[in-house]
């Protein structure tokens, strides 16, 4: 019995001495001869232990621990090392070093050197010259440079912060694909979407998903586009919506390109602007807008749209252009003009307009139409070389038609009631007209009604000038002012030649028949056109000396 007390005391004693002899190893600062790069080396660490029975795979390491795989140093308090395995465990105050450009940080960390996969949790911190990547669970793969988290991350960089549940870091490119929940945000703006890449270099964000940007001045929604966070530009695509002045403006294009710092905006495809305040919208296959000046220009099928109203105006135009006039200091609007050039079209259910341009001005609420204008309201119809509409609440006050002047009211497909003159001046009531004044050359061809509304004759007149009163928007009675001679014709004795005046026409083929039709162009032939007489002029657009409503 005492023999074996005697062996069972040399055994543990010969155990413990094994132990004890490794506990105050430590590792040379020099690297081994040893130069494949395939190996993790243990460059340095205060103390070595081992222990067999505890982890017969793993060296002990403590204090100042380094390791190196090829370019990579790894640097931390305490260590597991496999060497066998060539991968190890860090724990506390981890440090990894690649050259001078990247570096990560966390509380642990796994490393296997056969297939170069780190595995860094808590505290983590990826940095390299562009940003830092924080996050609590972060996988990096030295052969592709990518690094992923999927715990929730936080990118930094000089622009901004970006924040999401997954997403991954490429080392190589510098760029950051984040998904789920994702946030970017800078004190000039938010952006919200669920998938975003984003290039730490160029500092540009590109869009895959619903996203929101908003800022100062916008809030933009889009599906898939760019944003340039250092000058605040977009490419948005896939019918993205932009809203200004706290949603009363928005535009809305296939695609749209947004400059922050100048101001502009472009849209193509089927761009449509509303103005929710003034009840306008605009809308054509290519929109080029300026907030700084308020200027924009509008072509390709190019329609506004007006329904202050009730009932809708549809306009056509080539190209449409808005101006915007400010006073010396520029700190307020004088007006504002939405100029449409070449082939003006419109459709109203109770008026329809043609003309070669328009000018709409603030300043008075005047609408001019240009070059043979013609409108007509249900069966009237007025021509000039010019039309002024001065407008009241949207709708219109009174109408000055100058030159070569001609009003027609149609009665049947052969009898007009027909007023030319060089000028008209029309006054309205509760949107329909009241009376007209003629004046200058004037001619009428009219038949009067009675009782039973059937035409009792043929009315024919001159004079300098005349007013014509209206009622139910037919003419009602005839005024001739000053020096007049006429004709009165019995209907049965009506003579052809005097039942026309010399520019009579009655344009039904080119009036507009509804808003679709707008677009479709239909000239006056070239016998139907006005003669050149000395006001038939090229006429300038309008000046900001607006006109004045006459007195009645």
């Amino acid at each position: 019995m005492a023999r074996l007390r005697f062996l069972l005391s040399v055994l543990v004693l010969c155990f413990l001495t094994t132990a004890v002899a490794q506990e105050n190893v430590t590792v040379p600062d020099t690297e081994p001869e040893k130069t494949d790069t395939s190996w993790v080396y243990l460059l340095n660490a205060d103390i070595m232990r081992y222990d067999e029975w505890i982890n017969p795979d793993a060296q002990r390491l403590i204090g100042n621990v380094v390791f190196r795989h090829d370019s990579m140093y790894l640097y931390c308090d305490s260590a597991l090392f496999y060497q066998e395995k060539n991968s190890f465990d860090a724990y506390h105050n981890v440090r990894m070093e690649q050259g001078d450009t990247l570096f990560m940080y966390g509380d642990s960390l796994f490393y296997d050197g056969n297939t170069r996969l780190l595995r860094v949790r808590d505290n983590v911190r990826l940095e390299n010259k562009t940003m830092i990547l924080l996050t609590d669970s972060l996988n990096y793969d030295r052969n592709t440079g990518l690094g992923w988290f999927f715990d929730g991350g936080t990118l930094l960089d000089e622009e901004s912060t970006l924040i999401s549940e997954y997403g991954q870091f490429d080392t190589n490119t510098n760029m950051a694909v984040f998904m789920d929940g994702v946030s970017m945000e800078s004190p000039d703006y938010t952006l919200t979407t669920d998938t975003l890449h984003y290039s730490t270099d160029d500092h540009i964000a590109y869009l895959y998903s619903p996203a929101t940007i908003v800022n100062e001045d916008n809030v933009i929604n889009t599906s898939h586009g760019r944003f340039n966070t250092d000058n605040k530009s977009a490419v948005l695509l896939d019918r993205s919506v932009i809203e200004q002045n706290e949603g009363d403006n928005r535009i809305t294009g296939d695609s749209i390109i947004y400059e922050s710092q100048s101001g502009h905006m472009e849209g193509f495809g089927d761009v449509i602007i509303n103005n929710y305040k003034d009840k306008v919208d605009a809308r054509g296959e290519y929109v080029y807008y300026n907030s700084e000046n308020d200027s924009a220009v509008i072509t390709g099928k190019a329609l506004l749209i007006e329904y202050s109203a009730g009932d809708s105006m549809f306009v056509h135009a080539d190209t449409f252009r808005l101006v915007t006039f400010y006073n010396e200091a520029r700190d307020s609007v004088v007006e504002r003009q939405m100029r449409g050039f070449h082939k003006v079209r419109a459709y109203r259910i109770d008026m329809q307009m043609v003309a070669d341009s328009m000018v709409f001005t603030t300043r008075d609420s005047s609408l001019t139409l240009y070059s043979d204008p013609i409108l007509w309201n249900e069966e009237n119809q007025i021509l000039g070389e010019k039309i002024i509409f001065y407008m009241n609440d949207s709708t219109i006050d009174w109408a000055h038609v100058i030159g070569q002047a001609l009003f027609v009211q149609m009665n049947d497909d052969i009898h007009f009631n027909q007023i030319a003159g060089r000028e008209i001046k029309a006054y309205f009531k509760d949107s329909e007209i009241d009376y007209a004044d003629v004046n200058g050359n004037v001619q009428a061809v009219f038949y009067p009604l009675d009782s039973d509304s059937a035409m009792i004759g043929m009315n024919t007149t001159e004079g300098s000038s005349l007013r014509t009163y209206f009622k139910m928007r037919a003419v009602d009675k005839i005024v001739m002012i000053g020096h007049s001679n006429g004709v009165m014709y019995p209907m049965e004795k009506l003579d052809e030649k005097k039942m026309y005046l010399p520019n009579f026409n009655w344009f039904e083929r080119i009036r507009p028949v509804d808003p679709e039709d707008v677009f479709y162009w239909r000239g006056k032939r070239a016998e139907e056109q006005l003669k050149k007489s000395s006001s038939n002029k090229e006429v300038p657009l309008p000046t900001l000396q607006g006109g004045k409503k006459k007195k009645r």
